[in-house]
């Protein structure tokens, strides 16, 4: 499917603030991003890079004064995601060197916290793509989606305390539990066709199977287009904007995703 996907970030800024930005789609295996629009008012001058993770990062200074951040892609998105069932473990041995950042813990997915639990939670389970399903159901069953209540980024081992959650922690959750079974498991920050309220949103892959499949607790069945922004460790790697200097309150941000009816021209 076709996809129009926008993002509008407005700040005003007590003086000259140093950003870093990772707001740009990038074209992969699940998607193909045709036409893109990004407009910074008052223009500024950018200097655009990749991170380590291969994420389109854009580094600048806002002016003193009101700041706006515009984007807008139209994006070719799979109207659902791959499942596999019964997809195998890679042994630690064979995985791929870029999956090795993801088995290890991270700030936010202290993994080796809950080697015993997903060990519990899986037992039973044909290790790999199962084990992994075993764990977003178990984070259904014990935890409610709320959206907007994550003011504060916490850990795996703080949202497994609570009962209530947005998109971001119940991904750290997934993330911990997979890695402390040895399976790579990624954060991905991006736009889904289907969210309710609209918003910016997280959900996490693991690679099993030899690839990485998405799987996202936030959701009940994995219709609806996806297209991700950022992959990293944990929410540390995929901020949308990081200021640096004296906090910077945001004034308004607003997501839109709507279908094509034909390929934009």
């Amino acid at each position: 499917m076709w996809l129009r996907a926008s993002c509008s970030l407005e700040f005003n800024a007590p003086v000259a603030t140093p950003f870093i930005l990772m707001l740009r789609p990038r074209s992969g295996a699940q998607q193909w991003v045709a036409r893109e629009q990004y407009v910074l008012t008052p223009s500024v001058p950018a200097i655009e890079f990749a991170d380590p993770f291969g994420n389109l990062c854009q580094r600048l200074t806002s002016p003193e004064g009101p700041f706006s951040i515009r984007t807008s892609a139209d994006i070719l998105a799979a109207d659902h995601v791959d499942t596999a069932p019964g997809a195998w473990f890679i042994e630690v041995q064979n995985l791929p060197e870029s999956t090795i950042p993801f088995l290890l813990p991270s700030r936010y997915c202290e993994s080796d916290r809950f080697s015993t639990m997903a060990a519990s939670l899986t037992a039973g389970y044909q290790p790999g793509y199962d084990q992994c399903t075993a764990i977003v159901h178990y984070i259904r069953d014990t935890m409610q989606y709320v959206p907007g209540t994550g003011q504060l980024i916490i850990s795996a081992s703080e949202v497994n305390e609570r009962t209530e959650a947005v998109c971001r922690d119940m991904a750290h959750l997934g993330i911990a539990l997979c890695r402390a079974l040895s399976i790579p498991a990624r954060m991905v920050v991006g736009y889904l066709e289907t969210l309710q309220p609209m918003d910016l949103h997280a959900w996490f892959e693991a690679y099993v199977g030899n690839r990485w499949y998405t799987f996202d607790p936030t959701q009940n069945d994995l219709s609806g287009g996806r297209v991700a922004i950022a992959y990293g460790r944990d929410a540390a790697d995929v901020a949308l904007y990081n200021q640096f200097g004296d906090p910077l309150e945001i004034l308004d941000m607003s997501v839109t995703v709507e279908r094509l009816n034909q390929p934009p021209t």
